[in-house]
């Protein structure tokens, strides 16, 4: 009977704001806010419901007990995501301001919050202790085996999502996040064509030193 419109205080904002302002990618966080901002628009929602269709019933079987471990990797995994990018944060922030945080201090700090007590905060701060200057936590052993492990989850969870109509924005999210960073060679020439078509914001190549502009027409 809890009314599906959720509030918020404002963190998720600054975080975002202060990710947006160093070019720090934190995409969970802010798909997060934004999926709290569509939850207040719930009379545009009500009346959409009435308009627009989804999927249909797809006709998959499920079994349960299956799917109750596929939920869990997904959590688990969506959120060593999160966490990463809150980290990678920290240091990001910490080196554009030449703050030297600790981090394996900050992740024991957060035990004793009212928000989050996750246990493996023992592990993230082990994380750094052993590589203070580790570049994100999904590179580290643990969460590394984690997250080759529980990526599985993540895929069924958020495929399933996806052909019933069922919005997963922060685990969908997490797992762009974890298929984007994990890419050696993305598709992101493509969009430095498009700018350099658009704009003539030029390019660097992979094969020659330099600055290129193309005549694309």
């Amino acid at each position: 009977m809890i009314l599906d419109k959720a509030g918020q205080k404002g963190t998720g904002k600054w975080t975002s704001m202060q990710a947006i302002d160093n070019g720090i990618p934190a995409s969970i966080i802010t798909e997060s806010l934004f999926a709290r901002y569509i939850s207040a628009l719930k009379e545009e929602r009500v009346t959409a419901e009435n308009i627009l269709t989804g999927p249909g019933n797809v006709g998959q079987k499920l079994d349960k007990n299956e799917w109750i471990d596929y939920i869990r990797q997904a959590l688990y995994m969506g959120k060593v995501c999160a966490y990463a990018q809150g980290f990678t944060q920290y240091k990001m922030t910490s080196e554009l301001n030449g703050w030297d945080l600790p981090l394996k201090d900050i992740a024991l700090i957060f035990r004793g919050g009212c928000i989050i007590r996750a246990e493996f905060l023992n592990v993230i701060s082990e994380a750094y202790q052993k590589q203070p200057n580790l570049a994100n936590l999904l590179i580290s052993p643990y969460f590394a085996e984690k997250v080759t492990d529980y990526q599985v989850g993540l895929r069924k969870v958020v495929c399933e999502g996806i052909n019933s109509g069922i919005s997963f924005p922060a685990l969908s999210a997490s797992l762009s996040y974890y298929d984007s960073y994990r890419t050696g060679i993305s598709n992101a020439n493509l969009l430095q064509a498009q700018r350099d078509y658009f704009g003539a914001h030029t390019y660097e190549r992979r094969d020659l030193a330099g600055v290129f502009h193309t005549n694309w027409q």
